[in-house]
């Protein structure tokens, strides 16, 4: 099962300073619903394990993070892949663009992803669901993160 999904927030913050923080894993690990472990691995990867519910499955999911395309202070480009037993598993990336705007800085995202085992029996209104509020909560953490 494919799922897009896009939307913007804007941040009162520099757009350096917003752009510092999407690079920082505790800010990540601390701005991503369920996650309990965020490891930077190499030059632009990070290790990642989060405890997600989606309807009635719940499930760890281990994977990999991986940035491309960074445009230091614009933007980049996130993908992962994540494991989650019998849940199934989950793959996709975003691409993330900063802009200033008013004073701030508007974050644009555009995600893409696939989902495959369990969850993608849950069918498709509640799989966006679940994606739509799990983006709003990282972007309401990471709002709160920047302006500090």
């Amino acid at each position: 099962m494919a799922m897009t999904m896009n939307g913007e927030v804007q941040l009162a913050a520099p757009r350096e300073a917003v752009w510092t923080k999407l690079n920082d894993p505790a800010v990540l690990k601390a701005c991503i619903p369920g996650c309990e472990e965020l490891e930077k691995t190499e030059d632009n990867g990070f290790r990642a394990v989060a405890k997600m519910k989606v309807g009635p499955v719940s499930a760890r999911f281990k994977g990999r993070v991986t940035l491309s395309d960074l445009d230091p202070p614009n933007g980049y480009k996130i993908s992962g892949e994540g494991e989650g037993g019998v849940a199934g598993f989950a793959k996709g990336g975003a691409t993330v663009a900063l802009a200033e705007k008013d004073g701030g800085t508007l974050l644009t995202y555009d995600v893409e992803a696939q989902i495959g085992g369990k969850l993608a029996q849950l069918g498709q209104r509640l799989i966006n669901g679940s994606a739509k509020k799990l983006a709003d909560d990282f972007f309401a953490n990471f709002a709160k993160a920047v302006q500090g």
